[in-house]
């Protein structure tokens, strides 16, 4: 459905303000939280939340609260966001303005990925008894195995595969693995317990999950295992691991439902505090893999986190050329 005369002029009227400007050119690149916001527009938090929530009234940008922590993004979909497309498409991209902006979120995503980095160093060799101290892992891989199947897989891909663990306990079945982190320090920990598994079909890779470099529809199972809550654009993932999956294969993502673990952010480098299954729902939708299954593991201690297995199918090509 196309726009009214006055939301179109709602939208321009939103728009049409040089620090709101800013702010969807800069939430066109992720998903930033307030103070991220007022870090790189060096403007106070009172005036970039009052420019942000006339954004909100437009249906120009999505609000959503994680934890203690406000996140805003570009709508996700209607004729107000391709409105939007069409007016940040027609600005030059040397734009002074704009180009320091965009070097100064660069900035933030540089010191962001340096604290992971170095957190992920620190933290490598015991990666497996932190992350079991919020979840059991004996019950999340069962699960994991139950929703992958039991039969043979042409080819396993895992996105931030971390210490291999998704790689030891899929690849038995698997003709081809591969495994892509940026972190060496897991790579090379991944390698041993790869090599103690006996897998000889097995690759591991230094890679990007935003930019897998994986050609198109090439994995029968791609698996994205506690990964997406470290990330500053999800859903660009998501996105990435779906295309990679193949007529009739299979994305399985693990990670948590939303919680308030305030300190998982502080001590941890969590980004993301869990992701709802709507949240996720839409994504996979987005990625054309509508069909979701959605799995939720209670923790086993009471300061513990639900863990949440979605498991989406890519159709076969004879039926996706039907649709």
């Amino acid at each position: 459905m196309k726009l009214s005369a006055k939301q179109t002029v709602d939208v321009l009227r939103a728009a049409g303000e040089p620090t709101r400007l800013r702010i969807l050119a800069l939430l066109e690149r992720e998903e930033l939280a307030v103070l991220e916001l007022c870090r790189v527009l060096d403007q106070s938090q009172p005036r970039v939340s009052r420019h942000l929530k006339l954004l909100a009234e437009a249906g120009l940008v999505e609000r959503f609260p994680d934890g203690a922590w406000v996140f805003y993004r570009l709508s996700s979909a209607g004729r107000q966001r391709e409105v939007i497309g069409q007016v940040l498409s027609h600005i030059n991209a040397e734009d002074p303005v704009l180009a320091r902006d965009r070097r100064k979120l660069d900035d933030v995503q540089a010191e962001r990925a340096d604290a992971a980095q170095a957190y992920f160093a620190e933290n490598a060799a015991q990666w497996d008894q932190i992350r079991s101290l919020y979840v059991s892992d004996d019950h999340v891989e069962t699960e994991v195995q139950a929703v992958a199947g039991r039969g043979r897989v042409g080819k396993l891909v895992d996105l931030g595969s971390g210490t291999g663990r998704m790689l030891t306990l899929l690849g038995p079945q698997a003709d081809q693995a591969l495994g892509l982190d940026l972190s060496q320090q897991m790579l090379n920990i991944a390698r041993r317990n790869v090599t103690e598994a006996g897998l000889t079909n097995v690759e591991l890779r230094h890679g990007d999950i935003f930019d897998t470099r994986l050609p198109e529809a090439s994995a029968d199972l791609v698996v994205v295992h506690q990964v997406l809550h470290y990330l500053g654009d999800p859903a660009a993932a998501v996105r990435e691991a779906a295309r990679v999956v193949a007529p009739g294969g299979k994305l399985i993502i693990v990670d948590f439902a939303p919680h308030k673990h305030e300190f998982l952010r502080e001590q941890h480098q969590h980004r993301r505090l869990g992701f709802s299954d709507e949240e996720m729902a839409r994504w996979l939708g987005e990625a054309e893999l509508p069909s979701v299954q959605m799995h939720a593991l209670p923790p086993t201690r009471a300061d513990g986190l639900t863990v949440k297995i979605w498991a989406a199918q890519r159709a076969p090509t004879a039926l996706r050329s039907a649709a």
